[in-house]
């Protein structure tokens, strides 16, 4: 058949693509931004067409010719409210839906009784108020290398020893690993009914979010986690300390933790009865991702949009975790060559341009602690090579003109980069400047706070300093 997809630059999206092109079928993307799929290993054996679901016009243009359709598309967050927002753009495609003679819609839904997930369902009642049949899949906790909820879940469990939790740590769950969910969606979509039903998705076991995360802890080879319930978190306190030690949005957090504020577990039709397949058991489900995560997952939970989890440039797609910047841009009179000259030349006798002094005590810290500190200066005072040693950093890449970039070799509870790019203007170039740090575990994210007063200080001088010798050297050249 010919399947409609909307949803495919999403986690679920991304995965469910090669198995329907596995199972014969034709696929039609439908992408506000095709550009995300170029990059898609199956990309060349796909349509892709450029739409929205809150634009009519392009669904129409999509579902024409198609069979069936897959609609993944749901809101954590949307101006006007995400209620609103699904419900909108479930009416649109059921509209384009029915004109263009679908004989089956596959929604996949929430399982749970929270707030966020009553959007969802709502959704689902919208796409089947129309002529084409609907199958609404409900799934709860997603058990998958780089999926929402296994983020949150290995986070937790990593970066905490010790926990005090909140009380929805005793709810009782029904995670589904990411492989069964994509095996239901690929029998729905060949689903030869004329009815619409809603069924829900549940793997065979059934234990409290503790539990899972004591799991996590064992497959994960990590000391058993102490957990002390607490009766005074709420969600939205809950969602605020998530957002601390995991890569998730406090906003992204608080939907997960509504949803588990209550019972996750099947309580209506069983989609193994309606769609049989092997369920997998948690315990198999965590060790598959763990084992997917270390060798770089196909998708990730933030590939649908903007996110500050997005790993840093230099580390593999996979690498996740919260990333903290700090991005000064400078515009300057001065060439590309002038501004790549006068960073090239950071630290050793030239120092870092601004707090020489701040930065010497930073040194003299690490050499404490058992760092390499300062003292390794520089092997040349203006040439560089890619992996040579810089002070504290190490040349992490280097383009002649264009960027060059650093990562710290001193003691630090996490990892930092420090880059310089230049984006050339008519009058001269921009000077791009980025601090990124990846934090590890509570301290990191303590070390990177404590730091910001002196960031804020430091960073702005440091670039405008170098913008400013690149236009001297501009200058002194011209004269």
């Amino acid at each position: 058949m010919r399947v409609l997809l909307a949803g495919s630059t999403g986690y679920i999206g991304g995965r469910l693509v090669p198995l329907l092109l596995e199972q014969g079928h034709q696929v039609r993307c439908l992408a506000r931004n095709p550009g995300k799929l170029d990059a898609s290993e199956w990309r060349d054996s796909v349509e892709v067409l450029q739409g929205d679901v809150l634009d009519i016009g392009s669904l129409r243009s999509a579902a024409k010719g198609c069979d069936s359709a897959v609609y993944l598309v749901h809101s954590l967050e949307a101006p006007g409210g995400v209620a609103e927002t699904d419900r909108a753009g479930a009416a649109n495609f059921r509209d384009a839906a029915d004109e263009a003679g679908i004989k089956r819609i596959v929604y996949l839904s929430g399982l749970g009784t929270s707030k966020h997930l009553a959007s969802r369902h709502e959704a689902g009642a919208v796409l089947a108020s129309g002529k084409t049949p609907v199958t609404e899949v409900r799934a709860g906790v997603v058990i998958g290398s780089g999926s929402l909820s296994f983020e949150m879940l290995r986070y937790l469990t990593e970066v905490l020893p010790v926990m005090t939790t909140p009380r929805w740590v005793r709810t009782l769950c029904q995670p589904i690993a990411v492989r069964d969910i994509l095996e239901i969606l690929g029998q729905a979509v060949s689903e030869d009914s004329t009815e619409s039903h809603v069924i829900e998705a549940g793997g065979p076991d059934i234990l409290t979010y503790q539990k899972m995360m004591q799991v996590y802890a064992e497959e994960a080879g990590l000391r058993k986690r102490l957990i002390v319930p607490v009766p005074v978190l709420s969600p939205g306190l809950s969602s605020l300390w998530v957002g601390l030690v995991t890569p998730l949005p406090p906003r992204t957090a608080r939907a997960l933790i509504s949803g588990l504020c209550t019972e996750v577990v099947v309580s209506g039709r069983p989609a193994a009865e309606v769609f049989p397949h092997r369920q997998t058991p948690y315990r198999e489900a965590v060790s598959r991702a763990l084992v997917r995560t270390a060798a770089g997952p196909e998708t990730r939970w933030s590939d649908a949009g903007p996110g500050p989890a997005q790993p840093t440039q230099g580390d593999p797609r996979w690498s996740g975790g919260a990333v903290y910047e700090d991005v000064r841009v400078v515009p300057t009179d001065a060439s590309p060559a002038q501004v790549y000259w006068a960073f090239s030349r950071i630290g050793g006798d030239v120092g870092y341009y601004s707090f020489n002094w701040a930065w010497a005590i930073r040194g003299l810290m690490d050499q404490v602690v058992g760092g390499v500190g300062l003292r390794r200066g520089r092997r040349h005072p203006e040439d560089l090579h890619e992996g040579e040693a810089v002070d504290f950093w190490r040349v992490d890449r280097i383009e002649s003109e264009r960027l060059l970039r650093l990562h710290a070799e001193m003691k630090l509870p996490g990892e930092a980069w420090l880059e310089w790019q230049i984006q050339p203007t008519e009058q001269g170039s921009d000077l791009i400047q980025r601090a990124r740090f990846r934090p590890r575990g509570i301290l990191g994210r303590l070390y990177w706070y404590s730091l910001w007063p002196f960031h804020r200080v430091i960073f702005p001088r440091m670039v405008c300093r170098i913008a400013a010798t690149a236009e001297e050297r501009g200058y002194s050249c011209a004269s």
